[in-house]
């Protein structure tokens, strides 16, 4: 049961017909791992912390830099030098106290993705590499569990939900990450930010939706985004979506997949 001050505090969620008191209740048993503390996690980890996310994993091996605050939110000034992890839980626990924190401080890695992703029920992936991401989604298939990511170039994003361990109403499998992307692009095609720079304000809203959309999963209201890819261009202020699906030849869930572990990830 919800406590008198949970009730106070979630009370515009549970007023809300399609959360209510039974969604509020979701959440609160909900264990949501958030990859990456950086732009993207750290507006994820504050929504959720928010919203009453009962638990909260955050993995990342980095530490806090002066040029990470035009965007990672959930650090300040004072955070300067210390690692992302400890300054995310920290600003968490200020936040909502009734959130349980754990933190995992390291990169995401073939040997510690699926016993990670094994004591979470959702995965929201804020990565900022391809090989997170691939890795990610990979692990998602294997360990059984849903995922939703986000990416963001300098002044573009895009947002989607894998379910690629479940199959659709139609009864063929739900599409993988590699049925939208089969490839990552050649080394060197994509700038990181540090050299192309990003738009702090953007990250804030890709990362919002993710949030969004990990809430949304765990109460279950509304059309997710399995099988659609929400792009997000910021200089013309324009939402487009674009529907995917499964793709027979993928190596992961297709008819013969090649994909049968992790061990293609470094």
């Amino acid at each position: 049961m919800l406590s008198p001050e949970e009730l106070e505090r979630y009370a515009r969620h549970i007023v809300l017909r399609e959360v209510g008191g039974p969604g509020q209740q979701a959440l609160r048993r909900a264990r949501v791992l958030v990859i990456g503390a950086g732009g993207l996690g750290a507006p994820v980890l504050l929504y959720l912390a928010a919203a009453g996310v009962g638990t909260l994993g955050v993995i990342d091996d980095d530490v806090v830099s002066l040029s990470n605050l035009q965007r990672q939110v959930i650090h300040a000034t004072p955070d300067l030098g210390r690692a992302k992890v400890e300054s995310a839980a920290a600003a968490i626990d200020r936040l909502n106290p009734h959130v349980k924190i754990a933190t995992h401080s390291g990169r995401l890695t073939a040997a510690n993705a699926l016993p990670l992703f094994s004591d979470y029920d959702i995965i929201a992936d804020g990565s900022d590499n391809f090989a997170t991401r691939y890795l990610s989604s990979d692990a998602c298939f294997f360990a059984k569990r849903p995922l939703v990511t986000a990416a963001v170039g300098t002044f573009d994003g895009t947002l989607t939900t894998i379910r690629a361990h479940e199959r659709g109403k139609d009864g063929k499998p739900n599409p993988t990450y590699r049925c939208l992307f089969p490839e990552p692009p050649p080394p060197g095609t994509v700038p990181a930010c540090s050299e192309a720079g990003v738009l702090g304000a953007l990250v804030g809203v890709l990362g919002s939706m993710l949030a969004l959309e990990v809430i949304r999963e765990i109460v279950g209201f509304g059309e997710g985004l399995v099988g659609r890819l929400l792009m997000v261009d910021a200089r013309a202020m324009r939402f487009e979506t674009l529907n995917y699906g499964w793709d027979e030849t993928n190596p992961l869930n297709g008819t013969n997949p090649t994909i049968k572990d992790l061990s293609g990830h470094a």
